[in-house]
Protein backbone atom coordinates (compact mmCIF):
# COMPACT_ATOMS: atom_id res chain seq x y z
CA UNK A 1 0.00 0.00 0.00
CA UNK A 2 1.79 3.22 -0.91
CA UNK A 3 1.56 6.45 0.71
CA UNK A 4 -1.02 8.34 -1.38
CA UNK A 5 -3.41 5.48 -0.59
CA UNK A 6 -2.72 5.13 2.74
CA UNK A 7 -3.59 9.32 2.87
CA UNK A 8 -6.68 8.72 0.71
CA UNK A 9 -7.78 6.13 3.29
CA UNK A 10 -7.11 7.92 6.51
CA UNK A 11 -8.88 10.56 5.24
CA UNK A 12 -11.83 8.56 4.11
CA UNK A 13 -12.40 6.80 7.26
CA UNK A 14 -11.67 9.36 9.38
CA UNK A 15 -14.71 11.16 7.69
CA UNK A 16 -16.71 8.53 7.66
CA UNK A 17 -16.06 7.94 11.88
CA UNK A 18 -16.93 11.74 12.50
CA UNK A 19 -19.91 11.69 10.67
CA UNK A 20 -21.42 8.82 13.10
CA UNK A 21 -24.65 10.53 15.11
CA UNK A 22 -24.59 9.93 19.05
CA UNK A 23 -26.93 7.47 18.74
CA UNK A 24 -24.38 5.22 16.78
CA UNK A 25 -21.90 6.19 19.33
CA UNK A 26 -23.69 5.21 22.08
CA UNK A 27 -24.62 1.89 20.73
CA UNK A 28 -21.02 1.36 19.37
CA UNK A 29 -19.62 1.98 22.99
CA UNK A 30 -22.02 -0.65 24.28
CA UNK A 31 -20.88 -3.15 21.90
CA UNK A 32 -17.47 -2.36 22.16
CA UNK A 33 -17.51 -3.35 26.04
CA UNK A 34 -19.40 -6.40 25.24
CA UNK A 35 -16.23 -7.24 23.24
CA UNK A 36 -13.99 -6.68 25.81
CA UNK A 37 -15.53 -8.72 28.18
CA UNK A 38 -14.34 -11.63 26.24
CA UNK A 39 -10.94 -10.88 27.27
CA UNK A 40 -9.81 -12.17 30.56
CA UNK A 41 -6.95 -9.66 30.56
CA UNK A 42 -9.57 -7.09 30.79
CA UNK A 43 -11.64 -8.10 33.64
CA UNK A 44 -7.62 -8.97 35.42
CA UNK A 45 -4.88 -6.75 34.52
CA UNK A 46 -3.48 -3.48 36.73
CA UNK A 47 -2.65 -1.46 34.39
CA UNK A 48 -4.57 -0.86 31.14
CA UNK A 49 -3.96 1.68 29.09
CA UNK A 50 -6.50 3.54 26.66
CA UNK A 51 -6.97 6.83 24.83
CA UNK A 52 -8.81 9.86 24.88
CA UNK A 53 -11.49 9.27 22.07
CA UNK A 54 -10.57 12.20 19.52
CA UNK A 55 -11.63 13.00 15.53
CA UNK A 56 -14.37 10.46 15.92
CA UNK A 57 -12.68 7.63 17.56
CA UNK A 58 -14.77 4.82 19.16
CA UNK A 59 -15.20 6.38 22.93
CA UNK A 60 -14.37 4.06 25.95
CA UNK A 61 -17.06 5.88 27.95
CA UNK A 62 -18.49 2.69 29.05
CA UNK A 63 -15.02 0.66 29.57
CA UNK A 64 -13.49 2.55 32.25
CA UNK A 65 -15.66 2.78 35.08
CA UNK A 66 -15.69 -1.43 35.57
CA UNK A 67 -12.16 -0.76 35.28
CA UNK A 68 -12.27 1.59 37.75
CA UNK A 69 -14.68 -0.13 40.15
CA UNK A 70 -12.62 -3.46 40.35
CA UNK A 71 -9.64 -1.51 40.84
CA UNK A 72 -7.76 -1.43 38.20
CA UNK A 73 -5.48 1.17 36.89
CA UNK A 74 -6.61 3.18 33.77
CA UNK A 75 -3.86 5.51 32.00
CA UNK A 76 -3.64 7.44 28.96
CA UNK A 77 -0.91 8.31 26.81
CA UNK A 78 1.04 11.66 26.87
CA UNK A 79 3.27 12.57 24.32
CA UNK A 80 7.28 13.04 24.95
CA UNK A 81 9.93 15.08 23.60
CA UNK A 82 11.25 11.93 21.76
CA UNK A 83 7.73 11.70 19.84
CA UNK A 84 6.97 8.26 21.90
CA UNK A 85 4.17 8.10 24.62
CA UNK A 86 4.42 7.32 28.12
CA UNK A 87 0.94 6.87 30.47
CA UNK A 88 0.04 8.63 33.37
CA UNK A 89 -3.17 7.42 35.96
CA UNK A 90 -6.46 9.09 34.93
CA UNK A 91 -9.90 8.60 36.71
CA UNK A 92 -12.97 10.77 35.34
CA UNK A 93 -12.93 14.11 36.73
CA UNK A 94 -9.10 14.43 36.59
CA UNK A 95 -8.23 17.39 34.99
CA UNK A 96 -6.55 17.11 31.64
CA UNK A 97 -5.10 20.02 28.82
CA UNK A 98 -5.05 19.63 25.11
CA UNK A 99 -1.26 18.35 23.76
CA UNK A 100 0.06 19.76 20.34
CA UNK A 101 -2.20 18.08 18.35
CA UNK A 102 -5.36 19.01 20.40
CA UNK A 103 -5.88 15.69 22.47
CA UNK A 104 -6.80 15.90 26.16
CA UNK A 105 -3.83 14.44 28.29
CA UNK A 106 -3.27 14.45 32.24
CA UNK A 107 -2.15 17.45 33.94
CA UNK A 108 0.77 17.17 36.02
CA UNK A 109 0.50 14.03 36.81
CA UNK A 110 2.35 12.15 40.41
CA UNK A 111 3.18 9.36 38.21
CA UNK A 112 3.47 7.97 34.43
CA UNK A 113 4.82 4.20 33.49
CA UNK A 114 6.60 3.81 30.17
CA UNK A 115 5.31 1.17 27.53
CA UNK A 116 6.81 -1.83 28.88
CA UNK A 117 5.22 -1.01 32.62
CA UNK A 118 1.57 -1.67 31.00
CA UNK A 119 0.05 -4.74 31.16
CA UNK A 120 -3.01 -3.84 28.38
CA UNK A 121 -3.14 -1.15 25.79
CA UNK A 122 -6.22 -0.19 24.11
CA UNK A 123 -4.78 1.22 20.94
CA UNK A 124 -6.99 3.66 18.81
CA UNK A 125 -6.84 3.13 15.02
CA UNK A 126 -8.07 4.25 11.69
CA UNK A 127 -7.93 0.91 9.74
CA UNK A 128 -7.19 -2.57 10.86
CA UNK A 129 -6.92 -6.18 9.15
CA UNK A 130 -7.54 -9.05 11.21
CA UNK A 131 -3.99 -10.68 11.23
CA UNK A 132 -3.13 -7.70 13.32
CA UNK A 133 -1.92 -4.88 11.22
CA UNK A 134 -3.20 -1.90 11.56
CA UNK A 135 -3.33 1.49 9.96
CA UNK A 136 -3.16 4.65 12.34
CA UNK A 137 -2.56 8.72 11.89
CA UNK A 138 0.46 8.30 10.78
CA UNK A 139 2.37 9.86 13.99
CA UNK A 140 3.74 6.76 14.50
CA UNK A 141 3.83 7.18 18.31
CA UNK A 142 2.35 3.64 18.91
CA UNK A 143 5.13 1.98 16.88
CA UNK A 144 7.88 3.67 18.35
CA UNK A 145 6.50 3.37 22.03
CA UNK A 146 5.87 -0.46 21.57
CA UNK A 147 8.81 -1.29 19.30
CA UNK A 148 10.18 -3.36 21.83
CA UNK A 149 7.76 -5.91 21.63
CA UNK A 150 8.83 -7.09 18.08
CA UNK A 151 11.82 -8.32 19.72
CA UNK A 152 9.83 -10.77 21.49
CA UNK A 153 7.41 -14.00 20.78
CA UNK A 154 3.81 -12.48 20.79
CA UNK A 155 1.61 -12.56 22.48
CA UNK A 156 3.73 -10.92 25.42
CA UNK A 157 3.66 -7.74 27.97
CA UNK A 158 1.93 -5.71 27.32
CA UNK A 159 -0.97 -7.02 25.14
CA UNK A 160 -2.31 -4.57 22.27
CA UNK A 161 -5.36 -4.30 21.73
CA UNK A 162 -6.96 -2.26 18.53
CA UNK A 163 -10.27 -0.61 18.88
CA UNK A 164 -12.47 0.62 16.25
CA UNK A 165 -15.56 0.37 14.71
CA UNK A 166 -15.99 -2.80 12.44
CA UNK A 167 -16.79 -0.92 9.46
CA UNK A 168 -12.82 0.32 9.63
CA UNK A 169 -11.78 -3.52 8.87
CA UNK A 170 -10.11 -3.64 5.63
CA UNK A 171 -8.72 -7.18 3.79
CA UNK A 172 -5.43 -6.73 4.17
CA UNK A 173 -3.07 -3.83 5.26
CA UNK A 174 0.62 -4.42 4.40
CA UNK A 175 2.97 -4.28 7.62
CA UNK A 176 6.11 -1.63 7.00
CA UNK A 177 8.65 -2.84 8.71
CA UNK A 178 8.72 -0.62 11.86
CA UNK A 179 4.71 -1.88 12.45
CA UNK A 180 3.92 -3.41 15.31
CA UNK A 181 1.02 -5.63 14.70
CA UNK A 182 -1.86 -6.15 17.58
CA UNK A 183 -2.78 -8.89 19.57
CA UNK A 184 -6.34 -8.28 19.18
CA UNK A 185 -8.51 -6.34 17.84
CA UNK A 186 -12.39 -4.83 19.80
CA UNK A 187 -15.06 -3.76 17.68
CA UNK A 188 -18.44 -2.60 18.50
CA UNK A 189 -19.33 -5.88 17.18
CA UNK A 190 -16.39 -8.78 17.89
CA UNK A 191 -12.91 -9.38 19.76
CA UNK A 192 -10.93 -10.80 17.42
CA UNK A 193 -7.96 -12.92 18.09
CA UNK A 194 -4.99 -12.10 15.68
CA UNK A 195 -2.44 -14.42 16.83
CA UNK A 196 -5.65 -16.98 15.45
CA UNK A 197 -6.20 -15.71 12.09
CA UNK A 198 -2.42 -14.85 10.92
CA UNK A 199 -1.68 -18.51 11.96
CA UNK A 200 -4.39 -19.68 9.33
CA UNK A 201 -3.37 -20.52 5.61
Amino acid sequence: MDTARRRELRLELAARRRALGPAERIAAAQGLRRSLEQLPEYHTDERIAGYWAHDGELPLNLVIPPLIARGQRFLLPMLTAERSLRFAPWQPGDPVAPNRHGIPEPVAPREWFAPFQLDLVLVPLLAFDRRGRRLGTGGGYYDRSFAFLNEQPRPAEPLLVGVGYAFQELPDIEAADWDVPLDYVATDRELIDCHAAASRP
